[in-house]
């Protein structure tokens, strides 16, 4: 009896380490089973982003450099108020040189790491901003929105004028061929600045963003891998770097990864979509991510919708995005992170095989 008891409570409340586990084990499966050649990127980089890790995560604390708790946010989460922020520093830029490295410095490989790291500067000047005014409030969201898509605008002028036509043609399931054109840069940088957001709405647990993240891109450079395989590099290092920041940021985080890394992540993920011509997957890895965002406008807007004479509305969900609404009807954060694992996963098989 006290083994049930045992094992239906770590199903119910798993441990941020064995989280750690189940995400390694994932992410080696489908390496193994789809795309051996990706294991010894995954690895290296995962090693190297958990070694410097360590070094970084101490500086941070030197520089006062700890999270600021949203007040209307979860109470769960004051507890976490002073754990350093601005992870996407350290495993990012290490990700990053290594796909450049690995891959002789490949023009889409440099393209999308610029792109990332221009994320990673518009993240990290938000996180620096909010640190120093110790409030929720960094740079403007109107300047914030600017500057990603200035960015993108950028990465898709330079995808204009050096990739093949075909890249406007959107590969749908079933043989469909969306042939757009000139339309097609418009959902291009609008995809690049919504997938960047979507990431950091998904950014609010521990463990969450990271892994689902890593699995979202091991995925998808899986599915690029016949028309970009050095996107398919840049991925598999990039996953890795997620993984070795989750050996950090497992519950309970001794760091955050603060905009400086789900905005970079976000747009590395647009990014390899788009010059590795597979939207479609895309869109099926970021499903979490999809969800998340849309589970924050249907707030806002349901609220919007039922104001009465006195201007408060009613609420669609406990709390906005949909993991703090779990949160609230009673999950742990240990398991809401388990379930989202097992469904991105889910997802990305599905991408895979659809091909």
């Amino acid at each position: 009896m006290d083994f049930i008891s045992f094992s239906a409570t770590s199903l119910k409340q798993p441990t941020g380490t064995s989280l750690l586990v189940l995400l390694t084990v994932l992410l080696l499966l489908l390496a193994i089973v789809l795309s051996p050649s990706l294991l010894l990127p995954l690895g290296v980089c995962a090693i190297l982003s958990g070694m410097v890790g360590f070094g970084v995560i101490p500086w941070l604390r030197q520089l006062k450099a700890g999270q600021v708790i949203r007040e209307d946010g979860p109470q769960s989460h004051l507890k976490k108020a002073g754990t350093p922020t601005m992870g996407g520093i350290f495993f990012v830029p290490v990700a990053v040189l290594v796909a450049l490295i690995w891959s002789k410095f490949d023009p889409q490989v440099v393209a999308v790491s610029l792109l990332t790291l221009a994320y990673l500067a518009i993240g990290g000047v938000d996180d620096w901003q909010i640190l120093r005014q110790q409030s929720n409030k960094g740079i403007s969201p109107r300047m914030k929105l600017i500057l990603q898509i200035t960015g993108a605008v950028l990465f898709c002028i330079w995808a204009l004028f050096t990739q093949d036509n075909s890249i406007t043609q959107i590969q749908l399931p079933a043989g469909i061929v969306l042939s757009l054109g000139l339309l097609f840069w418009v959902l291009a940088g609008f995809v690049l600045v919504a997938e960047s957001n979507a990431t950091n709405l998904t950014d609010g647990v521990d463990g969450l963003a990271g892994g689902t993240i890593a699995i979202a891109l091991l995925g998808l450079g899986i599915m690029v891998a016949p028309t970009a395989p050095n996107l398919t590099l840049f991925c598999a290092c990039l996953s890795g770097g997620c993984l070795g920041f989750v050996l950090h940021n497992r519950n309970p985080a001794k760091v955050f990864m603060g905009d400086t890394g789900s905005l970079a992540l976000g747009g590395a993920l647009a990014a390899v979509g788009i010059l590795g011509q597979n939207l479609w997957g895309l869109f099926l890895v970021s499903g979490i991510f999809f969800v998340e965002s849309l589970s924050v406008i249907a707030q806002v807007s349901y609220y919007k919708a039922t104001k009465d004479e006195n201007g408060i509305g009613k609420r669609l969900l406990k709390m906005a995005p949909l993991h703090h609404h779990l949160e609230l009807s009673g999950w742990a954060e240990t398991q809401i992170v388990g379930v989202f694992y097992l469904i991105n996963t889910v997802l990305a098989i599905l991408g895979i095989v659809s091909q």
